[in-house]
């Protein structure tokens, strides 16, 4: 009895190994910067390693081996890293990783003590990377990594979300009118009304956003510009302690930040990214890609319980917007198991009960202001 929960044990922790190598692997294939790449290719043969232990685990107790084969949401990971770049799913998977640190706790073998202390090795440099755009300090990367052979406002996130939220309001807004009226027509102009206003509020709320980030960091940096001409000494001590924090003897990172302070040419770029958290390059982004990106995806969202009313109308349009929401609320649950590792019937359908109680509330309060008004 006690071998068979081994083996089910075992498997599970092979294939957790077996997804962090197949996206680790995809990461570096996608990373422009060619240490970062490196870097994802030796977690890749560390997660190929751990692997390897467990089937040998596996085979000691003449357990059969099944064929290496990644998950699916490994491979959607796989698919939004190669599609959008590695700093869309680097918060998801460092929390992932913390996760799969505190999985090998408990466990008796000394394979799980050691594959535990790298996973929370492999999570504090995820951590790091998905601070900037430029990646991490070289420095800091070869010490963590020698750690390691000793022993994530995440886009992901805000893109569900976003959907969920077109989704959940209008599906809302459409069933409150409904219940009000038996007019389509008013409806799918409500529908729409709620599609265009929602949308434009998020655009110009995620724009206003960007844009004052941007400005604040354009400010941030031309006074870190004219420090390193009034005080650079004190720019000194500055990047001298970042470089502590990160791990680095004194002596080290005295040395580190004394060779960056003489390299004139980047120093505002190495303190810009290391001191205050900016790609000067990027400054956060382009508020106006944030401000489409957010109204494309509220508007995503809002159609589904719009588009029956574009065919049909009375209770028909009403059942099939209320199918076809479902169903996509169903989806929106099952990509928030990309970050909560939750079962997908589960968040699925929690999903879903939660958006058609919502539906269902407004559609008893139209009802009722229907039946009042009548």
């Amino acid at each position: 009895m006690s071998s068979t929960k081994d083996i089910e044990r075992y498997l599970a922790n092979r294939q957790k190994e077996i997804d962090g190598a197949a996206m680790y692997l995809a990461l570096a294939e996608s990373e422009k910067q060619p240490p970062m790449a490196e870097v994802y290719r030796k977690l890749a043969a560390s997660e190929q390693k751990h692997a390897t232990a467990w089937e040998k685990k596996l085979a000691d107790l003449g357990a059969r081996i099944p064929p290496r084969r990644i998950s699916w949401r490994t491979t959607i990971m796989i698919w939004l890293a190669r599609r959008f770049g590695p700093q869309f799913v680097l918060p998801t998977l460092t929390a992932n990783e913390r996760a799969d640190s505190q999985a090998y706790d408990g466990q008796p073998e000394t394979e799980a003590e050691e594959f535990s202390t790298d996973e929370k090795s492999h999570a504090r440099l995820l951590a790091m990377a998905s601070q900037s755009t430029s990646g991490i300090p070289g420095g800091t990367v070869a010490q963590l990594e020698g750690r390691h052979r000793a022993s994530g406002g995440n886009a992901l996130r805000a893109a569900v979300l976003g959907a969920n939220d077109g989704l959940v309001s209008i599906l809302s807004l459409t069933m409150g009118v409904a219940g009000a009226t038996n007019s389509n027509t008013d409806v799918l102009i409500a529908g729409l009304a709620g599609l265009l206003a929602g949308a434009g509020s998020m655009a110009l709320g995620e724009w206003l956003s960007v844009q004052s980030s941007r400005e604040l960091y354009e400010h941030q940096i031309k006074i870190e510009a004219e420090e390193i001409t009034e005080s650079p000494e004190e720019e000194l001590e500055e990047l001298t302690l970042i470089y502590q924090s990160k791990g680095l003897p004194e002596g080290r990172a005295r040395e580190l930040a004394s060779h960056m302070m003489e390299d004139q040419t980047h120093i505002l770029d190495t303190l810009a990214r290391e001191e205050l958290g900016i790609d000067p390059e990027e400054l956060g982004g382009s508020a106006y890609e944030a401000a489409f990106t957010s109204f494309f995806l509220f508007a995503v969202g809002a159609i589904f319980p719009i588009f029956p009313y574009l065919f049909w109308g009375g209770a028909l349009a009403i059942y099939l917007s209320l199918a076809i929401s479902g169903l996509g609320l169903f989806i929106i649950g099952a990509a928030i198991t990309l970050m909560t590792g939750r079962g997908v019937l589960y968040s699925g359908f929690r999903q879903v009960l939660v958006g058609l109680a919502a539906a269902g509330l407004t559609y008893g309060v139209g009802k009722l202001i229907g039946i009042s008004v009548s």
